[in-house]
């Protein structure tokens, strides 16, 4: 995201998400788990995509989550872009990820289902649909528990 859109998500998950859980900062996930073999080729691959533009994207409402709270995401040019790393690994996908995602932003999750509802209810009393700036793309290694980031490419190309 951008500096003003990853300063606001991450507030929000720092104030709600559970702290003994938050061990990556807010995020848009296109993906769950890549083998760490490809990592070279990711890299690549995803400095490719982020020579151009960045994806115009869109916080379109607040979604319950069962035990959380999430801003879907919608923006179809970061779903393309998706698509094309989908078919570069296609072999080598988990079940999840060979589903085409719901983009969002979680900002509270392992809750009750109760705290949920009640976060839910509050976030969606002040909402207005709004754009989200997509500043780059990034991979990460899981470790357990905190993550660790991989690579990172930003977008450089102009609108």
């Amino acid at each position: 995201m951008g500096a003003t859109d990853f300063a606001w998500a991450d507030g929000l998950r720092r104030t709600y998400f559970p702290p003994d859980r938050n061990w990556l900062p807010a995020h848009l996930t296109l993906f769950h788990h890549l083998p760490p073999t490809i990592l070279a080729e990711l890299s690549g691959r995803l400095k490719q995509l982020c020579a151009g533009a960045a994806p115009p994207a869109w916080l379109t409402e607040v979604m319950l989550l069962g035990r959380g709270v999430a801003y879907r995401v919608d923006s179809p040019v970061l779903l393309a872009m998706r698509e094309q790393l989908a078919d570069a690994f296609a072999g080598l996908l988990t079940p999840q990820d060979q589903a085409r995602p719901r983009l969002h932003i979680t900002v509270q999750n392992k809750v009750t289902p109760a705290e949920a509802k009640a976060l839910a209810a509050r976030l969606r009393g002040n909402f207005r649909v709004r754009p989200l700036a997509i500043a780059g793309l990034a991979a990460w290694h899981y470790r357990g528990g905190p993550w660790e980031l991989a690579m990172k490419a930003m977008f450089r190309g102009k609108s």
